[in-house]
Formats: structure tokens, sequence, C-alpha cells
């Protein structure tokens, strides 16, 4: 088991009606003004929005809003709600929305706190925050997990770069969890999110590391739960059993939890941050969905044992040891089942992809031919490509 931190300090307040809570919460952190950042009409339609005004106001808390948060959140909002708080003097962020909102959120409480500083700079790793403002979610999609991650993911729409950094001032100071939020999420969404949670701790999963068989246990467990839970809500929304252990599921797969003891990259999310930066109106989920089996046939022969592990203990495979190989391909085989049972694209052409577009994916992933990703199986350009390819040919 390799040396490792585990820092999760966001303070999460998880179950019914947690978000009439939010006034007395924020106060404690005597904020001049809050900038409450969303998404799209659902925030204000649901009275969600409504509520978060009315407790704020109970506790005499003075706020301005901002609204139009997209899927893949983008640098012109951002820019925005930084030239928003620098007028108003916002030294608190609220997110109220999904993953987007709170990466949003977060770039927003970087720029304010960091004025001499372009907040594009921190995405290409030119720069990093020194400070940052306090900030909180209210959270109303199971997906990201950014309300526990140090992670922060931004688009540049302008010149097609979607980047990503980690940072710990990334983290919320708080997260609020109310799995009934979530019942509205339609079931596209709802899929997207599965993929994404279960992303999250799959590749940890298969990130360089030995002897960790207590954060093996959990992820495989994170994994499974995850997939449960997304076929009781796709048969019922309003599950709240389902909805909340997505929810929670959502937190810990990406606060590090279960990484700890190995090496970490999301290899199969920077291949994703290419194609929907490059294709915005991509969900997230979808493409990893879209990606993730092709990148595991391409790299399952680096380490046999490990993809028998995963076979067994999240698929309950019988292992063939004779023809091992055959166990690790019906373990991919079911797993890509499993996302067409819930409506998601296990290729790239699904998802509006041109082939022509294949060699500039591999380019930008590989950052011009200079970054090879790490893994059991290092990934340079040409695999890179190789991997593009097989998932666009998959349909």
């Amino acid at each position: 088991m390799n040396n490792f931190i585990y820092d999760t300090p966001t303070k999460v307040y998880f179950g019914k009606d947690e978000e009439l809570k939010i006034g007395k919460i924020i106060s404690e952190y005597h904020p001049s003004k809050v900038l409450i950042h969303f998404g799209g009409a659902s925030a204000r339609k649901s009275g969600l929005l409504e509520r978060v005004e009315n407790c704020l106001k109970e506790e005499n808390i003075s706020f301005v809003e901002l609204g139009g948060v997209v899927a893949n959140p983008e640098l012109s909002l951002v820019r925005e709600g930084i030239a928003l708080g620098k007028r108003e003097g916002v030294d608190f962020v609220l997110a109220v929305g999904g993953g987007s909102v709170l990466d949003s959120s977060k770039a927003i409480a970087n720029g304010l706190a960091n004025p001499d500083v372009d907040v594009w700079d921190f995405s290409l790793g030119k720069a990093a925050p020194a400070r940052t403002l306090p900030k909180g979610a209210i959270l109303t999609l199971a997906a990201a997990g950014s309300e526990m991650s140090s992670s922060c993911v931004i688009t540049n729409a302008a010149t097609g770069e979607k980047r990503g950094y980690n940072s710990s001032f990334n983290r919320m100071n708080f997260a609020i969890e109310n799995p009934v939020l979530t019942y509205t999420v339609n079931p596209y969404q709802t899929a997207c999110g599965a993929v994404d949670i279960a992303m999250h701790t799959i590749e940890r999963y298969f990130c360089p590391g030995e002897d960790t068989y207590l954060t093996d246990s959990i992820a495989e467990a994170v994994i499974k739960s995850t997939r449960k839970a997304a076929f009781d809500c796709m048969k019922n929304p309003d599950d709240y059993t389902a909805r909340a252990n997505m929810m929670w599921a959502s937190s810990l797969a990406h606060n590090g939890l279960t990484q700890c003891g190995r090496e970490f990259q999301l290899v199969v999310h920077q291949f994703e941050h290419e194609l929907s930066g490059m294709y915005p109106k991509i969900a997230h989920g979808a493409g990893l969905a879209a990606l993730w089996c092709s990148w595991a046939r391409y790299v399952y022969k680096a380490n046999i044992s490990r993809w028998l592990q995963y076979s067994a203990n999240v698929w309950n495979l019988d292992i063939d040891y004779e023809h091992p190989e055959k166990t690790i391909e019906e373990a991919i085989n079911l797993q890509e089942q499993y996302y067409v049972s819930l409506g998601m694209p296990i290729g790239l052409k699904a998802l509006g992809v041109e082939e022509a577009s294949l060699t500039k994916l591999a380019l930008n992933c590989s950052r011009n031919k200079t970054r090879t990703l790490t893994g059991y199986k290092p990934l340079a350009y040409d695999d890179i490509l190789a991997i593009y390819q097989m998932a666009y040919e998959r349909g």
C-alpha cells in the first residue's frame, strides 16, 4: 500500500429538509453578501430557490443571484460571476444544483479571492489559487461528487478546451444532500449520474497500487451499490432509499476514500474531457459510457489479475483460470450491457462524433503528443488515438 493523505473537510448535512437549515448554516460565516449560483429554470420552478431565499432573509443575509450554468460549465459565465461578485461585494458563494454548478461556483470563489490572476490560468496549470472564498452547496443531482472533491472542471467554449485542476481551495465548506431534491431528475440524467459516480471509483480501482484490499472492498461496494440504486431509480424515480444511496455513493466515490493507497489519475475522464470540450452538448456521463469499454478492452492485458478480481468481486463471475481473458471480456461485456440497459451510448457515433475529429481529440488529450496518461498500461498519443477509434467503431 502506497503512502497517502486522506483529507475530507467538507461537512455534510444529509437527509430530508436539510436545505431549510441553510440560513443558519451560512450565518456562521458572517457574510456581507452571498452569491447564489444555479443552473436553469428548474431551480426556480421547483420552489427550491424561493425556500433558500426565504431562509437567508430570515437571517438577514443579503444575497445576489446568477443562473445559467450549463452541463459543461463555461468560462464565460465564471467570468460573469466574478465581475458580479466584485461589483456586489460578495464574500460567500452558495451553489444550488449539480456538479456543473458546483464547479462553476468553485471557479468564481477562486477568481474573486485571487483578483490579480486570470481564473483560466488555474485550469491551465499556469497558476494556483493562494486563497478562496468560503462556499457551500445544496445538491439537486447525484453525479459528479464535486461537493466532496478537490477538483474543478471548466470549459472554455471559445477554444474547445475542457480542463480540470485539483486544489485544497476547491473543497466546499459544507454540502447539503437531500435525496428528495433529486426525484425530478429525468431518466437520462439519472443514468448519466450513475455512470459518473461509479466511474470515479472504477478508474481509481485500476490505478497502480498493491495490497489495498480494504480500499478495494470499499470501492467494490460503492460500484455495486450505485448499480443497484440506478436500476431502482429508473424503476421508481421517487424511491427515497435508492436516491439516498446514489447520492451518498456520489460523495464517497469522489472524496478520495476509494483511492487510498493507490496512485491516482482518472484516465477515461481525460478522454471524456476532450470529447465534451469539443462537443459541449455531450453529457459527461454519456461520454464516459461511450469510452470506458473500449479503454478496458485496450488495457486489461496489462494486469490480468486485477481485472480478474474486478470480474469476480464486482460482476460475480466464476474465474476461468485456463482462459482468464474470457472471464474479463465477459465482465466488460456485462458492463456494456448495463450501460445499454440505462439508455447510455456504448460508442461515439451515437453521440454525433465525427470520425474526422478523432485525430484532433487524440492530439488534445496527449497535449500534442507531449503527455502520456499513466496506469498499468501507459497511454501515449498512438494508444489514445486507437482507443478513440475503437470507441467510434462501437457505434
